[in-house]
């Protein structure tokens, strides 16, 4: 019996990372969308993605989530806005986080277009409109329904839906949709979303996944090896000694809210009880941070069995003596001014947007100071010219010179690198997925995942363009 094939489309994290979006059309042409994330960094045709999606909102019948970073869920709500009206699943904790980060996203963006809309009206330029509101937030909110991992769920008479761990977030989930296509023919498709790291201090290990067809796989680091984590602590105490005891200076950390933020406050919360952090005060600047941490403290599911047996001895792993919650913009605003040794965690991880701008603007040029990045960076991304060692920088539409410090701890990092992505492919048999589709990564790194590939007894790797489609069967 010839099995009815079926389309599948890149629209973003193609040959880049970010701004995940891969459209499926199944055999009767039911559209299913994966992520809709939000493109970040200093990308030329950026507001160009976001503002415009290469399809049409209004016939996309499920949109299907694996995680709830905004770069794969970001421009949720304004999908809802340009005409969406179907369900959205991805797992409970997922959806607890989405109604904070997209609540803080359509924040930020105003909140950052008020000030760059100040210099633009200086200058007579045009003024920016933001991309969704708090009004389309609400009205996405209202379309999500959750499902636990490892339950199967019957979206509709043609397409079976379940999630597996990731171990990249609170929540990250694997995505398997098995896609009837005849009266006993099925195609399964795998979406890795974003792969975690295996001994994440709080999280789950990736888990296995059934066996798959067609498998659509991320590969951010798919050409670098992570640092061993067993010293993660003892680097960042050096760090936080050096910048804030040594040279009595300003630790700048730009963190991810959620998870990454926390893991950090984790090891220190390690390194307070152990008597091993210097009596200096410690601020999480994010009101979206001190949100998640609620958020999280609240899905045990997620955590490792070791996360849980430390909570059963420490009941507040987020909270430790000098550790401060910073909610008020004023108090926010005080730190800028504040002359004191202090380590400050705040968002983005990427350095793209919310307070830590602010606090990286005014802190930049003062070599006592240092910046601290602790996860990936695009490029493009303000994280990602500090990290490439760039001597000048722009920051709200003004150039800063690079005074500060800057270092970089890759064992922060939530993407699995190119052995930890080949050992959670163990449990497939290679020669039974018909193709590969390589996402989430720069195209040079990508090129060299897919010889690593190869090299494992995958037959067919591809690396999609945006705008790229595909018939599968």
């Amino acid at each position: 019996m010839q099995i009815a094939s079926m389309q599948l489309e890149f629209y973003g994290a193609a040959r880049m990372v970010t701004g995940s979006k891969h459209l499926l059309a199944t055999p009767k042409g039911t559209k299913i969308l994966l992520d809709c994330g939000l493109v970040q960094g200093h990308l030329d045709n950026r507001d160009e993605l976001n503002h415009n999606f290469g399809f049409n909102p209004r016939e996309v019948d499920y949109l299907i989530l694996s995680h709830a970073h905004i770069d794969h869920s970001g421009l949720i709500p304004r999908l809802v806005r340009l005409g969406f009206k179907g369900l959205i699943f991805c797992t409970p904790a997922t959806k607890s986080l989405c109604e904070l980060m997209l609540m803080d996203s359509a924040f930020i963006q105003s909140e950052d277009l008020k000030f760059t809309n100040k210099r633009r009206r200086k200058k007579g330029m045009p003024l920016l409109e933001p991309l969704y509101d708090i009004t389309d937030v609400e009205h996405a909110l209202k379309l999500f329904e959750d499902v636990g991992y490892d339950e199967h769920l019957q979206i509709d008479e043609e397409i079976s839906l379940c999630f597996n761990d990731a171990g990249h977030l609170l929540g990250s989930a694997i995505v398997n949709l098995d896609i009837t296509t005849g009266e006993e023919e099925m195609i399964t498709i795998t979406f890795s979303g974003d792969v975690g790291r295996y001994n994440d201090p709080i999280l789950r290990d990736p888990q296995a996944f059934r066996q798959c067809d067609y498998l659509i796989c991320e590969s951010t680091y798919g050409n670098r090896l992570h640092p061993l984590i067993k010293d993660a602590e003892g680097e960042l105490l050096s760090i936080v000694k050096h910048t804030c005891i040594d040279k009595k200076g300003k630790l700048i950390i730009p963190a991810f809210s959620v998870d990454r933020t926390q893991e950090i406050i984790y090891i220190l919360d390690e390194a307070a009880n152990a008597g091993k952090l210097p009596d200096i005060k410690v601020y999480v600047d994010s009101p979206l941070s001190v949100k998640a941490t609620d958020v999280i403290r609240k899905h045990q599911e997620c955590f490792r069995k070791e996360f849980i047996a430390y909570i059963a001895k420490d009941p507040e792993p987020f909270g430790f003596k000098n550790l401060i919650y910073i909610t008020d913009v004023e108090q926010s605003k005080k730190l800028n001014d504040s002359t004191e040794p202090c380590i400050i965690i705040s968002a983005s991880g990427m350095a793209e947007a919310g307070r830590v701008k602010h606090h990286i603007m005014n802190n930049i040029e003062d070599p006592k100071n240092t910046i601290l990045l602790v996860g990936y960076c695009t490029p493009e991304s303000l994280g990602g010219h500090l990290k490439n060692g760039d001597k000048e920088v722009r920051i709200f539409a003004e150039t800063y010179p690079v005074k500060a410090a800057v270092r970089s701890l890759e064992y922060y990092s939530a993407h699995a690198d190119y052995s930890e992505l080949l050992k959670w492919l163990e449990c497939q048999d290679a020669t039974k997925i018909k193709k590969v589709f390589l996402v989430h990564g720069e195209y040079e790194v990508q090129q060299i995942f897919r010889e690593k590939l190869l090299e494992k007894g995958f037959g067919d790797v591809v690396i999609p363009a945006r705008g790229e489609s595909f018939n599968i069967s």
